[in-house]
Formats: C-alpha cells, structure tokens, sequence
C-alpha cells in the first residue's frame, strides 16, 4: 500500500465480507487490524481478499477478545405440555450458533449454550416467540456483574449523556444502557475495579445534586409470572363457574324438578325450549371467551406441527359445543325434531380443566420453594464500618446489602445475618452455617477464618472483609447449581418425550376411530336399541364416547412425571448440604451399587497430626525437628505440613523462621531432600531410602511396621545418609466412618478404598472402618483405572474424593462425590457435591436418589396407567356388559386430576428424611 486510496480499497474490500465487525487500515505501518465473527468468515477468507484487490498480506497476531461461548436462561410462558416444551427446544436448537438447549416443563424456562458471535440472547427470545410462546430472558451469561439502578432527575438527553458518559469513565465498567422511560439504568461492570455504591456516587455526582439513585426494584420474574398465572386461573374458574353451574343446573338438576322441567321444557321458537336456549347463550362465553387461551394454544400448536393438550380440549369442546348448536337450530326451524344438546359438557370440561391447571400452577409453585428459601437467606441490609486513615473506625453506615463492594469490612452483631463472603479480621464468635452447609452445629469463627454469607451469628461480634460479592458468592452460586440442576433432563425423561410426540395424533386417530365404530354399530344394529338412553340417538352415544376418549388422554401427567421429582430432590438436597448437579447425576445415583472411596479426607479427617518420634542418634528434639521442617516447609504434601506445624510448638512464642533449605527436590509419592545449612537432609518412606543408597535397619523396619499396624504413616529422616529417626504420622478416622461402611452395605452397596498411601496403614484403616477390598500405593491415574475395572464387571461405580487430586477418578466414575467441598461448589469433575466432611452425607445422596426415582416410577406407572386404563373406559369398553359410561365432563375432570396427583405426589419429597445413624458427630 502507497496511499490513502489503497487503504481505502484494501478497507472497503474486507468491510464487504460477511462477518466484519469493524476494519482499520494503517497506510504507514503497512497493517490492518479486523474485528470479525470467525463463524461467518475465516482469517484465511480476509487474506484472500486483500490479496484480491492487488495486495500481499499474512497474519501477524490473532486476539480473541472474549469469551465467545455462554449460557443463557429464558423464562418461557405459556407451556402445557412435553410438546410444548419439544416446540421450544426444536426452535431453539434450530437457530446457528445454539449448540445445546434444554426446556424444563416444570419450571417453564430454558438453558441454552450458544455462541455469542454467531448469535445475540434478543435473537433466542425472538426464535421461542415465533414458535408461539412468550419469553423473557433471565440471564445472557455474561462473565461479569450486573445492577439495575432507579434514576428520578433524568429529563433530557444532555442529562442521558452527562450520566453515561461519567459512568463510562469508571474503571471497570464494560457497558451501560439508559431507559429513560423507565427511569432505568443498566450498568454491567467488573467488580473487582468496581461497585455499586461507586456507580451511584458517580450518578448523583453528574446530576448536580439533581438526581436521586436507588436500587431498582427487584422482581422475580419467574414468581410474578407464576402468581399472574395462578390469579388468571383461578378468576377464569370462578368466571366459568358463574355460567357452567346455572348451564348444569337446568341441564341435569331441574329437569327432574316437575315445576321448573314444565318451564324449561316451554317453546320458544319451533321445537326449541327455553332451557336450551338459555343454556346455549350461558355456555357461549365459557367457550369463547373464558376458553380462548386454549383456542390461541391449539392455533399456536398446530402452526409448528406439534400438537398438544390444548388441541385435545379445543376440538373435544367444540364437538360438543357446535353439535348442540346445530341440534338446537334445528329444533328451531322444525315442528318435529326433539333436540338433545350437550352443552353441559363444553361448559363443565373448560371449568374442571380450569380449576385442574389453577391446582396444578400452584403445586408446581412449591417444587422450587428451595431455591426461593435459598434466595431469602441473604439479609436485607448490612453495617459497614468506615476507618480514616489510620486505619481506626471512626462510623458505620446501614446499606443496602446488594451495595455491598469488594473488600468492604462489615460488622455483624450477635443473632445477625452475615451480609458477604469473606473473612474475619476482628472479633471471635460461633456461626450457624446449617443452612447453606448442612452442618448442624455452630462453627467456631475467629481472625482469618472464612465465613458464608446467609449465614447467622452465634454470639460475639465480627469484623468481616467481603471478599466475594452478588454473582460470586457462595449463595449465588449454589442457587446456580441447583437451578441448572433442575434444568438438566434426566435420561429417563427421554421416554416421555418419544411418547409425547405421537400422543396427541394417536388420541386424535382413537376419537376419530371410537365414534366411527360406535356410530356404524348403532347405524346397522350392532347393539340393541335399549343400549340407547332415552335422551339420545345413536349418533349422539358415539359422538360422547368419541369426546370422552379426546379429553380424558393426558399428555401432561407424563411430562411432568419426571422434571417435578427432580426440581423436588435438588432442592431438598441442596437444604441439607447436598448439591446434585441435575437429572442424569440424580438417576445415575440412583443405580450405584459400589462406592470407591478415597482414604485421607474421606474416611480420615484430612488433617494428619504427629503422634510419635522415635529418634536413634543422641540429637536434640527441638534441633532435630528444626532440620525436618526446614526440608518440608517447601512441601504441599498433607503430611510435610503436618510435621511442620507439630515443629512449630518447639517455638511457642516466636515466629520462627526456619533455617534455609538449599537445593530442594522433591519426589511425588515418596518424599523430600535438601541442603540444610551444612548437613544433607532427607525424609520420605522407605523405598525413598533406599533408592539413594541409605540403609534401613532391622530396627527401623520393625518400628515401621508395628506403625503400620496401628494405622499410623511412619516417615524416616535421614541426615548425611544415615538415619536418624522415625516420625509416626497419624490421620484419625472419622469418628461416624464404621456406621456409614456399615449401612452403605446394608443397602447393597459394595465398599473399596483406593489410596495412595503404603498397603500397612491402608489395611489397618480398612481393618477399623469395615472395608476389606482395600488397594493401596495407587497414583490418580490408578485410582481411575481402578473404576474403570469396576465398571467392566457390571458395576455402577461412585468415587467419593476431596475433588483435589481425586479429579480423574471422579471423571470415570458414573457418579463422581466431591466429599468436604465447603463453600467451593463449583468442584467441575462431581456430579454430586457434598459441601460438609461428614460421610453420612454419601448415604443421604443415594438414599435421596432412591426415592426420588421411586417417585418417578410411580409417576410414569400412573400416568401410563390412567391412560391405558382410562381411555378404554371413556371408548365405553364397559357399557355392553354394565351400561357405564364416562359422560365427557367427567373424563374432562379425571384428565385434569391426573396432571395435579404426579406434581403432589413428587411434592411429598419435600417430607424426605435422612436415614438414621446410630453416631453423630462434628
């Protein structure tokens, strides 16, 4: 390039492209830098087209500038049924750039993994609206925080741009929306350069005194959305029921009351009665205007070829709505014809379906009663303390707990809810975690120790650092995890998705087919003619069998069956510390009959403590243990550290600092070696010895043993390669580790540990616990080999680690148990994680599991079921041998029980208890 006009050919070339987000041409420096969408157009692609227009060009550098996958939650309205639900994920799943989407029927939302360069989250809503359903978008899935402020003062638009642009100026703020309707600020920004409160100082700043900034109110989407439903339904029922109990009175009450029959039964027009009459005009409303939604619903449906409960309704109420009309108008211009008309049945079958979807809305309302009780353990308001200079509080200011910032210390008073994440930095007290942890007794708190927020304070006041704020706090997270547990379908579900996509055309075909048959049976006296009631024709008795067989089929209990067990399940799990990340983890759960258990922080507490020392030079404890430390003070092993703080007490008032250990190695798995000012030190076990060439004793090895034994890690130090003494290591059961191994065999459950340490501690730990397939000295990668073994015999394996160096087995194992993760809930290798150390929590997790798909089964065998055995019934399989028949009302009210008993029969997970051990511990 020479000149301005080649870089304008050069830029007008590349803008051309598909793709281009934005291309800047430098004459001088012979570049030019392009922002593009690599799904629309490749580095290749530019290259070639400058090339094209007379110019050589290669890649210098390529930067991509963000995250281009993520994941985003929409809220869904108006989803009946598993078809409804297929039509939103096949929309969604059609749109480039979607690479997974999962509908949850249960609590009408989507989760969709996309990217963000091929798509935009306006583009996902706008696919499900056109699929004929409302969508709201909850999250984009932006990897940054998010605040809606109140702004009273904003009239014009030098004041829209006075405030942006003063906000823009803060460091860490990415993106800033103004409505000025709505007096409505959108402020995305990164919230370790930034806060809240900084956002609003800047806005106030910028008006002059003019503006006042607030919280925008929040509003659960998902709940108003639920309560507007439940008060739709509920008013359409009572409307309906207005004109559907006058429609059934005259159609079945009076007209066996001789008084009020003689007056129903009065001409108006021909052959046509008052009581027809009247009933015609009460049930027209109840049809069209109090009934359109499943009108709009069928209409919707049919357009994307998926059809579903409300087509079954619509035509089955239309059947019998326009028949009666026909019936009546022909009565009306006939001096002979005797009308029967069945109106009662449109009217009754839209109300009892209205009264059944009001009962259903608010039985689904408490299946994520979880993650709302979750949601409510954050406190309304916190107390920061404000420090001058010197570091001295000189006030505390009560805020807004959403204003919270990084690295704001937060007084917390006894019986009061800590505000953030954090640490303590003042003050000792005692903290009742229980309701995010599970953990049942108050945990003692003192300087440096973390603390959860949602949490209560015992006793004792406490200066706490935020340290994790809004989206990153622990509270945050967990009702992430449990949301998108409750997003993810179990495989199972799948069996109900293949069923529901004939469903509804089946129901249609059997209608279809059992008032044919009925009609041709009664047209060429397949019956006698005394099966007939005397209300009714021929025509008439199939007509109702066909309209009973289309309203009495429920697609909805099937849907249902499973997402509302598992909603119920994560989020009792999640009460009582046990976080299952969705469906697949749940049924997976469910079918383990062979735990593999990780030895130190799983069956043992974690925190090994030096019990023994045994020394064979004439060395000063205190010197000896000096050496030691040294060496392993550069360690990460558990049991380097533990030698380390058991040194510490040769130095109880002093910050000791150890002498400097020069040219250290460290061997995985065997031990350490340094230059300790003048001496040569080495600690390991005792192949490590005697790899460099160090002679073990007889009596050495005798100790080893007889420490092995007592379940006790004998570790040798060596100095100037000769041995010196032997440390006995010891990391002590968990006082409840037999009681669980115990139970978990009770319930068929076969128990392994697999641990890295020497085969003497292992057997005598498996020896004290109950388990006796026992393999030791295994590295990670061995561990999942191990279960992957297993799972060749047949076996369905659980692996339950600290989530640590545990991360491969987890992986292999069909269900991975991250044990101990505390406030880490985001442990990515587990598919279930218990945030306590206690063991019993393993049992909880199955058993929970068990029941839970005890609940499905039960589901799927109902709503099988009552469909098998319904629908036969409402075709009138019985009315030959005991003239019973389902009149459609009654079908109507049995189709819409169906769907309300597998939601409460889930609910009754709620009730759910742990099993008993015969030990508590903490």
């Amino acid at each position: 390039m020479t000149c301005a006009a080649c870089a304008g050919s050069v830029e007008k070339a590349v803008k051309r492209l598909p793709g281009i987000h934005e291309a800047a041409v430098d004459v001088l420096g012979g570049r030019v830098q392009v922002a593009f969408y690599p799904a629309f157009v490749s580095e290749e692609k530019i290259r070639e087209t400058i090339e094209d227009v007379g110019f050589g060009a290669k890649l210098i550098d390529e930067e991509l500038k963000e995250k281009s996958i993520l994941v985003c939650r929409l809220h869904i309205k108006g989803m009946t049924c598993t078809s409804c639900a297929n039509t939103v994920e096949s929309a969604l799943q059609a749109v480039p750039g979607v690479q997974r989407a999962s509908v949850a029927l249960a609590i009408e939302e989507a989760e969709i993994r996309y990217n963000r360069r091929v798509v935009a989250a306006i583009q996902l809503v706008n696919a499900v609206e056109e699929s004929g359903f409302e969508a709201i978008l909850v999250t984009a899935g932006e990897d940054r925080s998010r605040i809606d402020l109140k702004v009273d003062g904003i009239l014009n638009e030098r004041s829209v741009m006075i405030v942006k642009s003063s906000v823009q100026a803060l460091p860490g703020v990415e993106d800033i929306k103004i409505y000025t309707e709505l007096q409505k600020i959108t402020i995305s920004y990164k919230p370790d350069q930034t806060g809240p409160r900084d956002l609003i100082e800047v806005i106030e700043s910028a008006g002059s005194g003019h503006i006042a900034v607030s919280i925008y109110p929040e509003a659960d989407g998902r709940e108003q959305h639920r309560n507007g439903e439940i008060t739709r339904y509920r008013q359409s029922f009572l409307w309906s029921l207005l004109f559907t109990i006058p429609v059934f009175l005259t159609s079945m009450v009076f007209m066996y009351i001789p008084g009020l029959k003689d007056g129903l039964d009065k001409k108006v027009v021909n052959m046509m009665s008052i009581g027809e009459l009247l009933r015609w005009i009460l049930s027209t409303p109840v049809q069209f205007v109090i009934g359109r939604k499943f009108y709009t619903g069928a209409y919707k449906a049919m357009c994307h070829g998926s059809p579903n409960m409300d087509v079954l309704i619509a035509l089955g109420t239309n059947t019998a709505y326009f028949y009666s009309v026909y019936s009546v108008l022909r009565a009306a211009t006939s001096e002979n014809y005797m009308s029967t008309d069945f109106f009662e049945t449109s009217s009754m079958l839209i109300s009892f379906i209205l009264l059944g979807k009001y009962l259903e809305i608010l039985a689904k309302g408490k299946t994520s009663e979880a993650i709302a009780k979750l949601m409510d353990l954050a406190p309304e308001t916190a107390t920061v303390l404000i420090y001058d200079n010197e570091g001295n509080v000189v006030n505390e200011k009560e805020i807004d707990s959403r204003l919270i910032q990084k690295n704001d210390v937060i007084k917390v008073i006894p019986g009061g809810k800590v505000a953030s994440d954090g640490f303590v930095i003042w003050g000792q007290s005692h903290v009742n975690e229980s309701m995010i942890t599970g953990e049942s007794r108050p945990v003692a708190k003192r300087k440096g120790d973390t603390v959860i927020g949602g949490t209560v304070n015992e006793n004792g006041v406490l200066h706490v650092r935020a340290t994790f704020v809004g989206s990153e706090s622990a509270l945050a997270q967990i009702v992430r995890l449990v949301e998108s547990a409750q997003m993810a379908k179990a495989p199972v579900q799948k069996f109900a998705d293949q069923i529901s996509k004939v469903f509804v055309p089946l129901v249609i075909l059997l209608s279809l087919l059992t008032w044919l048959t009925w009609f041709l049976a009664g047209r060429f006296h397949g019956y006698p003619s005394s099966w007939i009631p005397s209300s009714m024709d021929s025509f008439q008795l199939a007509l109702q069998f066909g309209i009973s067989v289309m309203v009495i089929a429920c697609p909805c209990a099937l849907g249902l069956a499973t997402p509302t067990a598992v909603m119920v399940a994560t989020g009792v799990g999640a009460s009582q510390g046990v976080l299952i990340k969705g469906g697949q983890a749940l049924e997976s759960a469910q079918k383990v009959d062979c735990i593999v258990f990780d030895k130190t922080g799983t069956l043992t507490i974690g925190k090994p403590i030096v019990v023994n020392t045994r020394l064979f030079k004439n060395m000063v404890l205190r010197e000896f243990y000096d050496y030691v430390a040294a060496a392993e003070d550069n360690s990460e092993h558990p049991l380097g550290k533990a030698i380390v703080e058991h040194a510490k007490k040769f130095h109880p008032e002093e910050t000791h600092i150890w002498p400097e250990a020069r040219d250290f190695i460290s061997v995985t798995g065997h031990g350490v070696k340094a230059k300790i000012s003048d001496k040569s030190v080495i600690v390991g076990n005792k192949s490590f010895m005697l790899s460099l060439d160090i002679d073990v004793p007889v009596e050495a090895s005798e100790i080893l043993i007889e420490e092995e034994e007592k379940a006790h890690t004998g570790i040798i130090v060596a100095m100037d390669q000769e041995i010196v003494g032997i440390i006995s290591v010891s990391d002590p059961i968990k006082p409840n580790a037999h009681e669980v191994i115990s139970y978990l065999k009770s319930m068929k459950v076969e128990c392994i540990m697999v641990t890295g340490d020497n085969w003497g501690t292992a057997n005598a730990i498996g020896k004290e616990v109950g388990i006796e397939n026992i393999i030791a000295e295994a590295k990670p990668e061995q561990k999942a080999e191990k279960v992957k073994e297993l799972q060749l015999s047949g076996k369905t394996v659980a692996m339950v680690g600290d989530g640590i160096n545990d991360s491969p087995a987890l992986v292999a194992a069909n269900v991975g148990m991250a044990i101990g993760a505390g406030t880490d809930v985001a442990i990515e290798a587990a598919d279930i994680v218990l945030m306590k150390s206690n063991l019993e929590d393993v049992i909880t997790a199955i058993d929970l599991s068990r029941k839970a798909f005890f609940r499905i089964r039960m589901n799927y065998v109902w709503a099988l079921g009552y469909n098998i055995i319904g629908i036969p019934i409402a075709a009138g399989v019985l009315f030959p041998s005991t003239r019973f028949r389902l009149p459609p009302w009654v079908a109507g009210a049995a189709m819409a029980a169906s769907s309300v008993s597998v939601v409460c029969w889930s609910l009754l997970l709620r009730y759910y208890k742990r099993p008993l051990i015969t030990q508590e511990w903490e």
